[in-house]
């Protein structure tokens, strides 16, 4: 059989087949039109982020365009110093003491509207605005700027999907990156002479023997954030109440016992990721399978696929809560058995924080929410190629 083509339209209706295909028959396979190599199967994907040789050099022109250097560029004392100076503020203590409240306070808010109403699109009306919101709080800043943090996030995610290089969705994109500029900098002055007890001032009086983030560090984590933090946690809290309102049965057990919520996250971020492929660049010749591929390449690294390997996962295309194969003490660091947060030393920062927002997320909608169904009529359709998760969520309910 052909191997599927990751732009086609039949790909992009059913991602999930065209994975089988390829880790079954193409587990390396030259992409042309990405002028990438695909790789599949959950051996090779893991191999790839951990072989000290795979660079993530390619984000100097994919991200650095419209982010600015961010650490998902750095590597060596660079990328542990800078990674020592943000993490803090994504865990532990911080997060649960500073954070929490803020997260809470921002499903309650967007939940409020509309929960008597018996009637929601969740990703239009909820997840979309729930990650910007909760990012725009923690950092400090005005809450009249949401919308404007909105529209800056939806410029950069065209940016990084303009896989037909459309000069208009460049431009604009390249755009909002002095826009954000403009706006930020300021700020950050203004934070690191009189700190408060926001994100940004611990970002900007945050130092490690005598090591500390510049302007351009602080600008450039903040878009990250914006992106990494806003996209990942809408589609994954999408795609997690989609999987569960289409499995009834584990709905009613979560609902019944919410110490399973982290369990459906852990197998939604496994059956349903969020980010379906990250890429990487090798320094020198690597050899996979038996197929060089050469320095200074592109790999395309399909997490998606990796996550449903029949040499992995025991009946990889079910979703189930109670999977035996995948372990939710670990699911949210870096020894989870899934790659949604990829693996190594560029393991997320924030994975933390997402779990911490799709907790208080879901356990407010179960709370406002009973017998919760789709629409009469509706087939949910996921969208989205590096990022991918349903286009809306018409739901019914009934109010709690």
């Amino acid at each position: 059989m052909g191997a599927p083509d990751i732009l086609s339209p039949e790909f992009a209706a059913d991602p999930y087949r065209g994975y089988r295909i390829l880790r079954d028959q193409h587990p390396v396979l030259y992409h042309e039109a990405t002028d990438s190599w695909l790789i599949s199967k959950m051996e090779d994907v893991e191999r790839v982020f951990r072989d000290p040789d795979i660079t993530s050099d390619n984000y100097s022109w994919q991200l650095e365009p419209v982010h600015g250097r961010t650490i998902l560029q750095m590597e060596g004392r660079e990328h542990s110093t800078t990674r020592n100076l943000i993490t803090p503020a994504f865990r532990g203590s911080q997060l649960r003491d500073k954070f929490q409240p803020v997260i809470d306070k921002n499903a309650r808010e967007l939940i409020d509207p509309w929960h008597l109403n018996g009637e929601v699109e969740l990703v239009g009306q909820f997840t979309t605005h729930f990650p910007i919101n909760v990012i725009v709080d923690m950092l400090g800043l005005q809450k009249s700027d949401h919308a404007l943090f909105h529209r800056w996030y939806h410029s950069i995610m065209a940016f990084l999907s303009n896989l037909t290089q459309d000069p208009e969705v460049a431009e604009q994109g390249l755009r909002t990156k002095d826009e954000l500029q403009a706006y930020m900098l300021p700020i950050i002055a203004e934070r690191r002479a009189t700190p408060g007890d926001d994100l940004l001032s611990v970002l900007c009086t945050a130092e490690i023997d005598g090591a500390t983030l510049s302007d351009l560090d602080v600008k450039a984590f903040v878009s990250l954030l914006l992106v990494a933090g806003g996209e990942t946690t809408d589609k994954a809290l999408a795609s997690l109440m989609r999987n569960l309102v289409e499995h009834p049965d584990q709905l009613e057990e979560v609902r019944a016992d919410r110490s399973l919520i982290g369990s459906a996250f852990a197998e939604t971020l496994r059956y349903s990721p969020p980010v379906h492929m990250i890429m990487r660049q090798p320094r020198v010749d690597f050899e996979l399978r038996g197929t060089v591929i050469p320095a200074g390449s592109t790999i395309t690294c399909l997490l998606a696929a990796a996550n449903r390997d029949e040499e992995r996962f025991e009946h990889p295309d079910t979703f189930d809560i109670h999977r035996e194969d995948l372990d939710v003490n670990r699911a949210f660091a870096a020894a989870a058995d899934h790659m949604a947060f990829a693996k190594g030393r560029h393991f997320c920062v924030g994975a933390m924080l997402a779990k911490t927002e799709v907790e208080s997320a879901t356990n407010q909608l179960l709370d406002a929410m009973r017998d919760i169904r789709l629409a009469p009529g509706v087939v949910v359709e996921e969208v989205g190629l590096f990022t991918r998760s349903p286009g809306a969520l018409p739901l019914r309910f009934t109010p709690a």
